[in-house]
């Protein structure tokens, strides 16, 4: 039971860290067409480069120049994300060694447990990144799209957003699965030392019993 919720667990684990560097190349914002009779281009970003595409499908890309010129919200997503990956890549090198069918790391079966243990508390922390960095993402372009002052172009959701999300949903589902996994092995571990049957030597010392006659037994008089 335990070793199949470890290798769900590791599956999930590293479809969580596969989508969330999808997610690091795809789109996060793109410019809305709301409003917007004639449209002469589109307007496409993510954390690293924005793209513009114009009206027969031609479109050109260009990376930040300055980093410390963004926003401030784009430079946390950025840290968060990289921390994110990571964060999910000690947590498959810490469920691979932890595994209890796994080879990795020799026949100490407590020290597995408690790297899984660890393993799972990473993917729990990517997730929790990668949910912090899309969900802030978003929330300023839905305050930006919402405020009828701000002056420059509106933005929708992209796909990265959507992509992040699942990431992070993945990644917490994985970490505590393998929480579970733990403490699956702790109970079985408890009721093992909590059962213990009667040994050979105690079997015998209690069904063998000497008796010595008494000097006044009856049997003495005959």
């Amino acid at each position: 039971m335990k070793s199949s919720l470890q290798i769900v667990s590791l599956a999930v684990g590293f479809l969580g860290c596969v989508t969330a560097f999808i997610s690091l190349h795809s789109h996060w914002k793109e410019s809305s067409d709301f409003g917007n009779v004639i449209v002469t281009s589109n307007i496409f970003e993510n954390l690293w480069m924005s793209c513009a595409e114009d009206s027969t499908g031609i479109y050109d890309c260009w990376y930040f120049q300055s980093l410390l010129a963004m926003s401030g919200h784009v430079q946390a997503s950025r840290a968060l994300m990289i921390a994110s990956i990571v964060l999910g890549t000690f947590g498959l090198v810490a469920t691979l060694v932890g595994m209890q069918c796994s080879k990795i790391g020799g026949d100490n079966y407590i020290l597995k447990g408690r790297t899984a243990a660890l393993g799972g508390i990473f993917f729990i922390l990517q997730g929790l990144c990668t949910m912090i960095a899309v969900s802030w993402y978003a929330f300023n372009i839905t305050q930006e799209f919402f405020d009828p002052l701000y002056p420059g172009t509106k933005f929708e959701l992209g796909q990265g957003l959507y992509i992040g999300w699942c990431s992070a949903t993945l990644a917490l589902l994985g970490g505590t699965c393998l929480l579970c996994s733990c403490s699956v092995t702790t109970k079985e571990k408890k009721l093992s030392y909590a059962y213990r049957g009667p040994t050979r030597g105690t079997a015998y010392t209690t069904s063998v019993t000497t008796t010595t006659p008494h000097p006044y037994d009856r049997n003495a008089y005959v």
